[in-house]
C-alpha cells in the first residue's frame, strides 16, 4: 500500500491529503484547467493544484466558474471542472449548472461542504455557510450527485462522478466534499488510470433492418441533426447518409456547426422560417439524430408530425416524448450512422437537392435582407471574421438570436448558444472557459443587460490575457423584453436601463476598448481589427435590432398542433 507521505521534488516531505487526491484525479482525467474561486473552505485545493500542475483560473464570482467550465467542455469536447465554496458560493452557481444541464455539457462542479464533524444529520446548527442538504440543491440540474463521505473516497468518488459526466448523454455532475477532508491525510489511492464511461451497447441488428426499410420506402427524407449529433462526432455520418439519401439536413440551435456550411445537403437558416419549415411539412420520413425536437425549435411542436419519424438517440424515452418515434435506433449517434452506411445505397438526385436549397438560400438572404438590414451586415461581418477565429460565443439578446439561427457556422464547437436553458448572461463568462483551452481567439456575442451580469469578469480576462473579443451591443436596454411589451401592446417597464460607459468600463481594467455606431462597414473593420488582436479586447456597438423569426413572438405558426 502506499504512504501517505511523498517526498517533492525540492526534497520536501509532505503529507498526501485529499486535496491532492482530487487534484490526482482530474490529472488523471487529462483536466489541465479547472475554473474556481476561493474559500476560506476550500483553499486547500488551491494548494493541492500549485503542487499538481493544475492551472487554476480564478474568476470573480461562482456562477462564472461553471459557465466558464460549461464553455471549455463545449468548446473542446473535454470535461470542465469547476471549483467553489460552501453553501453560497456552491448555491451561486445553479443557474449555469442548469445551463449546462440542459445543454449536455459535461461540467464537474466540485464545492465544499461544511466539516463533516460539525454536521449533525437533520439538525440545522448554524455552522459557517451550512445547508441543510447541499447536494439536494444540484439534484434538478444535475445528471447525478456524488458527496464524499471520508477522505479516503474522494479520489475515487472524483473519477466516478467525471465518468458519469462524460457518459452519453453528457451533462452537469455535482461532488460534494466536507472541507476538512481536503486537508486530511490519505493514502495515495493505486489507479493510475481513470475508469472509462460505460460503453453506449450497439444498435440491434433486426431494428437497423427495420431502418433501412423506412430509409428505402420514403422518397422525400429529411435528417435532422440536434445536440446529440455534435457531441458524438457524427458529423462526417450524417453528412455521407445524407448525400447518399440526397436528403437536406436541418440544424438545431446546439447542433449547428455538426456539417460545414458548404455541405451540398445543409439547410441554410433554421426552421423558422417558411423555406425551411417548408422542408419539413413535405417530408415524408424525419430522421431525427440526437435531438430531443424540443420546443423552441419546432414553434412548441406547432410544426405538424411528420408521417413517420426515425430517431437516433441514446436515450430513447428523449427521442419520442415530443413527437412519438415510429423507430427509435438507441446508441451513440455516429456509430449508429455508420452502421446504417454499411448498407445504405446512392439513392437521391443530389443535384436536384442542390438546386433546391440554392433556392431556400435564395429566400433566406432575401427574407433576412427585408426584415433587418442590420442583421443582414451582422451575418456578414462574422461570416468574413470566421476562419481567422475560433468558438463564437453569442448570449440571449437580439444580434445573439440573429447569429444563433443564421450565421454559417465553419464547423462543430463553433457555435455556442444558451438554448438549452436560455439563460441571460450566459456568453460572456462562458466565453471565459473557450478562451482558456487554446482554441483560438474567442468571440462573445452580449447585449448592453446581459454583459452587467458579469462585466466584472474583465478583471479575470485582463489578468489571465485571454485572447477575446466581447462585442457588446447597446441598444439602451432589455431590447428583445422592449419588443415583447411592444408588440403585446403595452407601455415599456423594467426594460430601459441605465447603463455605464462601457468603454471607460473595459479601459478601468486594463482592457483595450473601441466605440462604433451601427453595424455597417465602420463595424465590420473595427471587429476585424479586433480579433487580429493578441489579448482581450472590447467593442461597444450603439445599434439596436428587431429581433429575428426564430424568437417566439415572431414564429410564423399560429394556431396549428399545440402540446
Amino acid at each position: 500500500m502506499s504512504s501517505a507521505t511523498e517526498t517533492t521534488a525540492s526534497g520536501v516531505t509532505r503529507t498526501t491529503t485529499g486535496a491532492d487526491e482530487l487534484v490526482r484525479a482530474l490529472r488523471l482525467l487529462g483536466v489541465d484547467t479547472v475554473f474556481g474561486l476561493p474559500g476560506v473552505h476550500n483553499l486547500a485545493v488551491w494548494e493541492a493544484a500549485a503542487s499538481g500542475g493544475l492551472r487554476v483560473v480564478g474568476v470573480r464570482h461562482e456562477q462564472t466558474a461553471v459557465y466558464a467550465a460549461d464553455g471549455y467542455a463545449r468548446a473542446t469536447g473535454r470535461l470542465g471542472v469547476a471549483v467553489v465554496t460552501t453553501g453560497p458560493g456552491a448555491a451561486n452557481t445553479l443557474g449555469a449548472t442548469g445551463e449546462a444541464g440542459a445543454s449536455g455539457s459535461p461540467v464537474l462542479v466540485v464545492a465544499t461542504d461544511i466539516p463533516s464533524t460539525l454536521r449533525r444529520p437533520g439538525v440545522y446548527r448554524g455552522v459557517l455557510h451550512e445547508t441543510r442538504d447541499q447536494a439536494a440543491m444540484f439534484a434538478p440540474v444535475t445528471k447525478a450527485t456524488v458527496v464524499s463521505a471520508a477522505a479516503q473516497d474522494v479520489h475515487a468518488d472524483t473519477l466516478r462522478a467525471a465518468s458519469v459526466a462524460l457518459q452519453p448523454a453528457t451533462g452537469p455532475v455535482y461532488l460534494g466534499v466536507p472541507t476538512d477532508f481536503l486537508s486530511a491525510p490519505v493514502t495515495p489511492a493505486s489507479e493510475e488510470s481513470p475508469p472509462p464511461p460505460p460503453a453506449v451497447p450497439p444498435v440491434t441488428e433486426s431494428d437497423v433492418v427495420r431502418a433501412l426499410g423506412m430509409l428505402a420506402s420514403a422518397r422525400r427524407p429529411l435528417l435532422w441533426a440536434g445536440g446529440g449529433a455534435l457531441r458524438s462526432g457524427a458529423g462526417p455520418a450524417l453528412g455521407e447518409v445524407a448525400r447518399r439519401l440526397a436528403a437536406p439536413v436541418i440544424t438545431t440551435f446546439n447542433g449547428r456547426g455538426v456539417l460545414p456550411p458548404d455541405h451540398p445537403c445543409l439547410v441554410p437558416g433554421p426552421p423558422h422560417v417558411p423555406p425551411v419549415g417548408r422542408l419539413w411539412d413535405d417530408a415524408d420520413l424525419v430522421i431525427s439524430v440526437g435531438s430531443d425536437l424540443d420546443g423552441m425549435t419546432t414553434q412548441n411542436w406547432l410544426m405538424p408530425p411528420p408521417p413517420a419519424l426515425l430517431a437516433v438517440n441514446v436515450d430513447a424515452a428523449d427521442a419520442g416524448k415530443n413527437y412519438p418515434a415510429d423507430l427509435v435506433l438507441v446508441g451513440d449517434a455516429g456509430a449508429v450512422l455508420t452502421r446504417l452506411l454499411e448498407d445504405l445505397p446512392e439513392r437521391g438526385d443530389l443535384q436536384a437537392l442542390r438546386s433546391r436549397l440554392a433556392t431556400v438560400a435564395e429566400e433566406v438572404r432575401t427574407l433576412v435582407d427585408e426584415d433587418e438590414p442590420q442583421a443582414a451586415a451582422l451575418l456578414e461581418a462574422f461570416d468574413r471574421i470566421a476562419p481567422a477565429t475560433g468558438a463564437l460565443f453569442v448570449d440571449m439578446c437580439i444580434p445573439g438570436y440573429w447569429l444563433a439561427g443564421f450565421h454559417r457556422v465553419p464547423g462543430p464547437r463553433r457555435l455556442a448558444y444558451p438554448m438549452g436553458w436560455g439563460t441571460l448572461g450566459f456568453a460572456f463568462p462562458a466565453a471565459i472557459g473557450a478562451a482558456s483551452a487554446d482554441q483560438g481567439r474567442t468571440v462573445a456575442v452580449v447585449g448592453d443587460g446581459g454583459f452587467l451580469f458579469a462585466c466584472g469578469e474583465l478583471a479575470t480576462v485582463a489578468q489571465e490575457r485571454l485572447p477575446m473579443t466581447v462585442v457588446v451591443v447597446d441598444d439602451g436596454g432589455y431590447g428583445m423584453l422592449r419588443y415583447d411589451q411592444r408588440h403585446a401592446g403595452v407601455p415599456s417597464r423594467g426594460v430601459d436601463l441605465a447603463t455605464p460607459d462601457f468603454l471607460a468600463l473595459a479601459e478601468a481594467f486594463g482592457v483595450p476598448a473601441r466605440s462604433v455606431t451601427g453595424l455597417g462597414r465602420d463595424f465590420a473593420a473595427v471587429l476585424a481589427e479586433s480579433v487580429a488582436r493578441p489579448g482581450p479586447d472590447v467593442v461597444v456597438v450603439d445599434a439596436a435590432l428587431t429581433p429575428p423569426p426564430s424568437t417566439s413572438p415572431r414564429w410564423y405558426r399560429r394556431g396549428g398542433r399545440r402540446t
